[in-house]
């Protein structure tokens, strides 16, 4: 029995805002044992540098101890939960072209992270209803190497009976989805966007069995109305696009989704949030009105501008949906997730083959998506904590705790005693470009190709049995993650 535990040492995990607690971990499945080896925390001011952490660790003077069990030395790098990113679009069964559940979760695991939440609208056939739930199910069965959730969906196409929508939604609550997404606009023939009626009929619903309503927030009227004008008048760049899909489009959506919250009691959850106007619009409803209304944004509305799609190189691998906005959309973004107006982060990873679905000058004709599960870890930790634009405990929040305890999840949700040995190792005192020809996605590209991050996934576990480790030759075993039901 002694044989099955391991053990990690000197490892720095986070402990209170900006400090850190300097431990060993014993675990197998799960976390037997966290051990302080040093009682007082450790101020990250005073590791920030390499040289900094060299000579507090030579300050220690601690010896070498002696175990019976394996032991991996962790360096003294910085080890946080497995991250859960709880809005991916891996595909399958369906779109299997453009991503699939091996190479999406090849790239989670890559990226630090051990477990998602699959959409429900990019599966083929939605997963609308137990059958198709069934489906979904067996078709990811034994081809994920990280832990999965799935959404649920409802479409247009489910409203021919309100008794016989109901029905469903319990069946597949009893299933454990994590929760339910619809769309006030959605480009999908499969998966066709509800009015405000049908949203608020919905809504009421899933108030009375306490789940989550995720809304892709744009309004249809403004957006459709607009891209029929300008492509009416062949204005087919970036900037049209931008354009037919601004704020004022979020803020409608926005609006209509916490009259919903208010008139129901359902909760809402708005899906990639990407505008100051809309953020102020949830902070002030859910700070001042006291209304149950949540949010997420993603990197790329954290990162990029609408400047950034004057270069050519990157402009139509930035193409998203809502697009990206302004400087100030940005900044407040970033002030949101400090502040706690934004829950956590997400990638709405979603990847397509670029060299057939993001080339061309119709801008309206390109695929709008990226797939950023493999960044989402180490950009939060470079651009957000060690920018100090938020702390190491916020981040780490943001990228595990948060999603954990929103939807539920059991035993994930920080390194604590009884909690699955899920956990990411992580240098951060080194450096990395990302380089898209490295990406495990199917479609190898990204906007942020180039760019530097401060921060290096040096290997991922999950629950006790290390996933990815790039210094090694892992082979991928597809069959490791398991289905998370959530109740």
């Amino acid at each position: 029995m002694i044989e099955s535990f391991k053990k990690i040492e000197n490892v720095f995990i986070p402990y209170h805002e900006n400090n850190l607690a300097l431990v060993d971990i014993i675990f197998h499945g799960h976390i037997t044992e966290v051990i302080k080896k040093i009682s007082r925390p450790v101020e990250w001011k005073d590791i920030a540098t390499q040289s900094e952490k060299t000579k507090f660790i030579n300050s220690l003077n601690l010896l070498p101890e002696k175990s019976n069990i394996p032991v991996q030395d962790g360096n003294y790098h910085l080890l946080i939960p497995g991250s859960i990113d709880p809005h991916v679009h891996f595909n399958t069964p369906g779109f299997e072209f453009r991503e699939d559940f091996e190479h999406g979760s090849l790239a989670a695991a890559a990226g630090g992270v051990t477990t998602v939440i699959d959409m429900p609208c990019t599966s083929i056939p939605p997963v609308t209803n137990d059958e198709n739930f069934r489906i979904k199910q067996n078709a990811v069965k034994n081809r994920s190497m990280i832990d999965y959730a799935f959404w649920g969906g409802i479409r247009k196409q489910d409203f021919s009976d309100l008794s016989l929508l109901e029905h469903i939604v319990v069946d597949l609550i009893n299933k454990g989805v994590a929760g339910f997404k619809a769309y006030f606009l959605s480009g999908m023939d499969s998966f066709q966007d509800l009015n405000y009626e049908e949203m608020r009929k919905v809504a009421f619903i899933l108030h009375k069995y306490n789940k989550i309503l995720a809304i892709h927030a744009e309004d249809k009227n403004l957006v459709n109305s607009r891209t029929e004008l300008y492509k009416s008048e062949n204005k087919n760049s970036w900037k049209d696009y931008c354009n037919a899909r601004d704020v004022s489009a979020e803020l409608v959506a926005v609006d209509n989704c916490i009259k919903i919250c208010k008139e129901t009691g359902c909760k809402v959850h708005v899906v990639h949030l990407s505008s100051k106007d809309a953020l102020n619009k949830i902070r002030y409803a859910r700070f001042e009105e006291e209304v149950i209304i949540t949010t997420e944004t993603c990197p790329h509305y954290l990162h990029f501008t609408q400047n950034d799609f004057n270069n050519t190189a990157i402009s139509n691998y930035l193409k998203t949906a809502p697009p990206v906005k302004n400087e100030e959309d940005k900044e407040a973004l970033w002030q949101g997730l400090a502040e706690g107006s934004i829950d956590f982060v997400t990638t709405d990873h979603a990847g397509c083959n670029p060299e057939t679905e993001k080339t061309g000058s119709n801008f309206w004709n390109i695929y709008g998506g990226i797939p950023g599960v493999q960044h989402r870890v180490p950009f939060m930790l470079s651009e957000g904590f060690l920018k100090g634009r938020l702390t190491l405990q916020r981040t780490c929040e943001l990228l595990v705790c948060g999603p954990a305890n929103f939807f539920n999840i059991p035993q994930k949700d920080g390194i604590k005693k009884g909690n699955f040995a899920d956990f990411v190792l992580i240098d951060l005192w080194n450096s990395k470009k990302i380089n898209a020809k490295e990406m495990h996605s199917k479609g190898q590209y990204t906007p942020f190709d180039g760019l530097e991050l401060n921060c290096v996934i040096d290997s991922t576990y999950l629950r006790g049995v290390k996933i990815y480790d790039p210094s090694t030759d892992i082979s991928p075993n597809y069959g490791f993650g398991n289905f998370i039901p959530i109740n």
